[in-house]
Parts: structure tokens; C-alpha cells; sequence
């Protein structure tokens, strides 16, 4: 029947639960995102059972709590541990001021694929990775998801449909136009600015550039996506073609939430990626996918791609795209940003 959810609605449904602090069913657990938890419904999972708090591996590692099972540890709550200690684990900001939430004691050997399934709808949801879990049964009123399916599906390459595109005259070049994108998964909107009329039967000029609100709408300092992003758009102009897709995943796709986390963090004198690690997600957790799906839609099947990220380039050639050459774009650095720039070539692998 039409009128039912399809597993990527409920799924959508599902994290906009988490989001709002309400708990969902996946496969026989209660389970609830620790950062929207509150204490009277923490009270109510404890009458439960007995919870236990599944956190990635890179938090686990970061709290030196053993990781048994592949990517993930399940941390056994003690029976007095309330709301406070739980987002204290969840949470790395007082890290450095209370270096010592431990003894942490975590389950070993059992099925996980449900836990492994909690942590990615956080992820999917840019909700802190740390899902507080109990064995039950199925509560009416909450939205109920398979694990395995769920794992396949928040894998899966997303299908994204045209919404609206319409003539928009920008600074860098009068001819463009913009297209609304929009997927299937009930996820945010992506977009493409095409500058000119470029031919779809030669190599386009085209940048992948990931949302930032701090660097392309404040003009921060501490990275160079501004830069990046308008130093692009006047290449383009200037060559009289090209398209830019405008990616919305801030903060190397973990939202802009947990971006300000990792900003919080770098000011404690960690690095990006050190202070991805520390709130639990991985380097980079983009879907570059999007961006082939895009160019495909666009009817591009070649692209000249400004980066200077190799992985663009190999995730583009890897989804029948073919990247006939690598475009450098290198902006100035400032006293601000060059560690994050140093730390960009150095663990990431970027040609700068």
C-alpha cells in the first residue's frame, strides 16, 4: 500500500525522533541520541532494563574504553550514572577537566548490528554518535527499523530529483543558472550553479565545494572555503563555463553543530582531525557520491576538477565519471588557518 512509509521515510522519520530527543526501536533495543536525552526519559529506559551506551570506536579510543567489536564499544552504564555522566561521554568539551570518567567497562561478543545501526542513523541525523541502548519490546508509538536494512540503506547512494531551476546573474558571471536538487532520504537539499551554456559532450570545469557557513557566508578565517568557493565562481566566469555543486555537508559532513565542537576543541590545541577522533566521527565523513549523482543528472560525463583533494578525484573516476585533469586551487594562507591548512596536506592528503 502507497500510503505506508518506505523504509527511507521511516528512516527520515527516525532521525527527525532522535533530533527532537524521542527514542526509536531498532531491532528488539529502546534507543536514544544522549545528546537530546533527558533525565525523565532516561528514568523510564532504566525501568526498561539494563542500558548500555554504544559509542564509536574513535570515542571509545579517545576514553580508553576497550573496542571488542569492529568499529564500535558498548559501555555498561552502572546503576548510579546519571544524565550528567552520560553526556559527559557523549561530549568531549570538558575532556581536558575531567580527564578521568572511567573506570569504563564494556560488553564483549553478541550480535552489534543493531548498535552499528544506532551509531550510523546518529551520524546521518549530525547528532554526537553516542546511542543510549536497552534490550525491549516493541513500544507503540515509536518508529520501529530492522537493523540490517537500515545499515544497507544509510550506505546506499542517494537518489536526488530536480526541484526548480531558474536564471540567476551573479558577480562572477551574469549567464548562470541555479538547480535544486533535492534526495529522497528526506536529507538536506544540494545545488548547482551552472556559469554559461557549457557543452555536455566535452569536459566541464567543475568544482565539488561542502557547505560552510563560517567561511562562505561570515568569511572566517580559520579555514579557506570562502576563498575557495569565490575564487572558483570567477574562474568559471572568467573562462565563460563551468558548474559548481554546492554540497550541504558542513563541517566534512558532520553538521555545523559539531563543527563548532571541533572549532571548541581545536582551541584546546587539538587538530581537525584529532578533534573529529574525540567527538567520534571519523577524518571526513562526506558522500562525495552526491556529486557524481549530480554531474550524471547534468548530464556531464567528463569533468576538469578544481581540487586539491585527490579522493574527489578518485570518487568521481570510480562512479563513471572521467576526471581528464585536476584543476589546483590554491588560495593565500592567513595566520589563522595555516595549521588547519598543514594539517589538510599532512593527514589528509591534500596537494597544497
Amino acid at each position: 500500500m502507497s500510503l505506508i512509509p518506505t523504509l527511507s521515510e521511516t528512516a527520515a522519520r527516525a532521525r527527525t525522533d532522535l533530533r527532537v530527543g524521542l527514542p526509536v526501536m531498532i531491532g528488539g533495543y529502546l534507543v536514544a541520541a544522549v545528546e537530546t536525552l533527558v533525565a525523565a526519559r532516561l528514568d523510564d529506559m532504566r525501568a526498561i532494563g539494563r542500558p548500555v551506551l554504544a559509542l564509536t570506536g574513535r570515542r571509545a579510543e579517545t576514553l580508553k574504553a576497550r573496542v571488542y567489536d569492529d568499529g564500535l564499544a558498548r559501555v555498561i552504564v552502572p546503576g548510579d550514572a546519571d544524565l550528567a555522566w552520560l553526556k559527559a561521554l557523549a561530549d568531549p568539551s570538558g575532556d581536558l577537566m575531567t580527564p578521568m570518567k572511567g573506570p569504563l567497562f564494556t560488553e564483549r561478543e553478541g550480535d552489534v548490528q543493531a548498535h552499528q545501526a544506532a551509531l550510523a542513523l546518529a551520524k546521518s541525523a549530525q547528532l554526537l554518535p553516542a546511542m543510549l541502548m536497552v534490550r525491549s519490546d516493541p513500544l507503540p508509538g515509536l518508529t520501529q527499523l530492522a537493523p540490517g536494512p537500515l545499515l544497507a540503506l544509510l550506505a546506499s547512494e542517494t537518489a536526488m530529483h530536480p526541484v526548480a531551476a531558474a536564471r540567476l546573474p551573479l558577480q562572477s558571471s551574469e549567464r548562470s543558472r541555479l538547480h535544486i536538487f533535492r534526495p529522497d532520504d528526506g536529507g538536506a537539499e544540494h545545488y548547482a550553479i551552472e556559469i554559461g551554456d557549457p557543452p555536455r559532450d566535452a569536459p566541464v570545469l567543475a568544482r565539488l565545494h561542502s557547505a560552510c557557513f563560517t567561511g562562505d557566508v561570515l568569511g572566517s578565517l580559520k579555514c579557506d572555503c570562502g576563498p575557495q568557493l569565490h575564487a572558483a565562481l570567477n574562474t568559471m566566469g572568467q573562462a565563460g563555463a563551468g558548474v559548481l555543486l554546492y554540497l550541504n555537508q558542513e563541517g566534512r559532513g558532520i553538521g555545523l553543530a559539531n563543527k563548532m565542537r571541533a572549532y571548541d576543541l581545536q582551541n584546546q590545541g587539538f587538530d581537525t582531525v584529532e578533534a573529529n577522533h574525540r567527538l567520534g566521527f571519523e577524518d571526513d565523513e562526506r558522500d562525495f557520491r552526491i556529486g557524481a549523482a549530480l554531474l550524471r543528472r547534468l548530464g556531464f560525463g567528463a569533468v576538469r576538477l578544481m581540487t586539491n583533494n585527490p579522493r574527489k578525484v578518485a570518487m568521481l573516476q570510480s562512479h563513471c565519471l572521467d576526471v581528464v585533469e585536476r584543476v589546483p586551487l590554491i588560495t593565500p594562507r592567513n595566520r589563522f588557518n595555516t595549521d588547519y591548512l598543514d594539517t589538510k596536506s599532512e593527514k589528509s592528503g591534500h596537494l597544497l
